[in-house]
């Protein structure tokens, strides 16, 4: 069973990031991580392959930088990586960012696509039921567990109520939560294997994929200070001025 994982890099939020002058995008540097939200997928994936005798492939469109990010996933025991990386995909919103996916992933060939449900950078929160559409596939999303069996994916769907039960055949494309799973922390050998292993590079002109990414940040600015609250002095009567203020606010 062929598995495709998508993953992202993102900027360490743990450090202070910057602006673009004039474009206004986030300056991404050559050291970036792995999105945290990625590694259940990651681990989803590896867990379903080593049960189908199947292989893990990763799939990750933007600056490659120095790749650490990736070599992250790798070192869990994914065993190959492809990168698009392209100037024109500068800007791309989530319409472009799913059609070049789209098109990596049929180049690579694949059963199961995984993904998780949105970036910790984006949150466009849309990309795998539009990879979906694109390859053809159906789309489980918001899943928080995932068995594979006779060719079918069954899924329990997260919702506000409890799960769904939701099943279908391969090929799919599935989106998990965080909790999907445990993600593994990489072994001393896997970090070292990771060196080894394949990472492809791919621009625009290799998927023969015309597009380009118009999005764009006309300006910013600080968001406004939080304002002070309202304080009441409880007199006795201090219940009376909370029970207006939430009839005010339509609470009760």
């Amino acid at each position: 069973m062929k598995v495709v994982v998508c993953v992202k890099q993102i900027p360490d939020p743990a450090n202070p990031y910057t602006l673009e002058e004039g474009t206004h995008w986030l300056t991404r540097p050559d050291d970036q991580i792995l999105d945290d939200t990625d590694r259940y997928g990651v681990e989803m994936g590896l867990q379903l392959a080593q049960g189908n005798e199947g292989t893990v492939t990763l799939v990750s469109m933007g600056p490659a930088g120095n790749a650490q990010g990736i070599r992250q996933a790798l070192a869990m025991g994914a065993d190959k990586a492809i990168i698009i990386e392209d100037g024109d995909l500068r800007g791309a919103d989530a319409l472009t960012t799913s059609r070049v996916l789209a098109a990596a992933i049929e180049r690579e060939g694949f059963d199961l696509v995984i993904a998780g449900t949105e970036s910790t950078d984006g949150y466009s929160g849309v990309i795998p039921q539009m990879l979906a559409e694109h390859l053809g596939t159906p789309a489980l999303t918001y899943a928080k567990k995932v068995d594979i069996g006779d060719g079918t994916v069954t899924i329990d769907r997260q919702t506000n109520d409890g799960y769904d039960v939701v099943a279908t055949e391969l090929p799919v494309v599935v989106s998990v939560t965080a909790g999907v799973v445990e993600p593994r922390y990489p072994t001393f050998k896997g970090i070292m294997d990771a060196k080894k292993k394949p990472v492809e590079h791919l621009t625009l002109t290799d998927l023969g994929v015309e597009t380009s990414a118009d999005q764009k940040v006309v300006s910013i600015s600080d968001a406004p200070g939080r304002a002070a609250g309202k304080k009441v002095e409880d007199d006795g009567e201090a219940y009376q001025a909370i029970v207006a203020l939430l009839e005010e606010r339509k609470v009760i």
